[in-house]
């Protein structure tokens, strides 16, 4: 579960809760009118804009924004490290048994248990790496037009609350209800970008970014397992994908490790 996304959204909903209850009564903000007119308008535009499959995996993708996590970027290296290790003791099939914490590694191995070339592999785990970003991208792509639609949306709907507001200036009953859904509609249109669809959308592109680092990852030690690079080689060749606050820490233990024995014979 991620608690950053959960406790942002949680958060800022019970803060315009509060400052909705503390005010007035909760119902002056409740406008069915409004609410059909902005959130189901926006969910016909934004269809408009994509296709009927990519709509669908959107939404599905939604949780992926909420409980999705990728195995840890030092523990994968060091799982790699180990899978070297028994490539070079055991051989390739030895890899075939091997419990892996990711399919699309697991997919890698396999190639290489059953003796794909180099090539081979590396076309394969590519196409599929490309195919995950074209999917994973379809849900931050919808969820930013939802953010980029609703405030259009909103601000149409004050536009036809206005309108009707002005037809109705003689009617002073329908003044009220007309101002309600020019002022919520807008209301309305600026919470669902701001609260749910933009956050949603920028969270599914950081899934995406970080999915695609760790695929390269696991590609670029598939093909050096291949190549049988030692495993200190491969060790040092991953590192570049730790954050650099953890690559630094290497590079001083590394350098640490080079200076104990000139200080001894010193």
């Amino acid at each position: 579960m991620d608690l950053a996304t959960l406790i942002g959204l949680v958060g800022a909903a019970v803060l315009v809760s509060a400052a909705v209850v503390l005010g007035t009564s909760p119902e002056v903000f409740m406008n069915p009118t409004g609410l059909l007119l902005v959130v189901g308008g926006s969910l016909f535009v934004v269809l408009a804009k994509f296709s009927l499959t990519q709509f669908r995996f959107a939404f599905k993708a939604v949780a992926r924004a909420f409980k999705f996590q990728l195995p840890n970027t030092q523990e994968s290296i060091e799982e790699l490290v180990e899978l070297s290790k028994i490539s070079r003791k055991r051989g390739l099939l030895a890899l075939e048994d091997q419990e892996v914490s990711s399919p699309f590694l697991q997919k890698g191995l396999q190639m290489l248990a059953d003796g794909f070339s180099a090539e081979m592999i590396k076309e394969m785990m590519g196409k599929e790496r490309l195919l995950t970003l074209e999917r994973n991208e379809a849900g931050g792509q919808v969820f930013s037009a939802f953010g980029e639609v609703a405030p259009s949306m909103g601000m149409i709907g004050t536009l036809v609350g206005l309108v009707q507001m002005l037809a109705n200036m003689n009617e002073p009953s329908m003044i009220g209800p007309a101002m309600a859904v020019a002022l919520l509609t807008t209301l309305y249109g600026a919470m669902i970008a701001t609260m749910i669809a933009n956050p949603i959308a920028e969270k599914l592109w950081l899934r995406m970014n970080q999915e695609a680092k760790m695929q390269q990852l696991w590609i670029d030690a598939v093909l050096a397992i291949k190549g049988d690079k030692n495993p200190r080689v491969l060790e040092q060749m991953l590192n570049i994908y730790l954050p650099p606050e953890h690559s630094g820490k290497e590079e001083e233990a590394g350098a640490e490790g080079a200076a104990k024995p000139a200080s001894e014979q010193a």
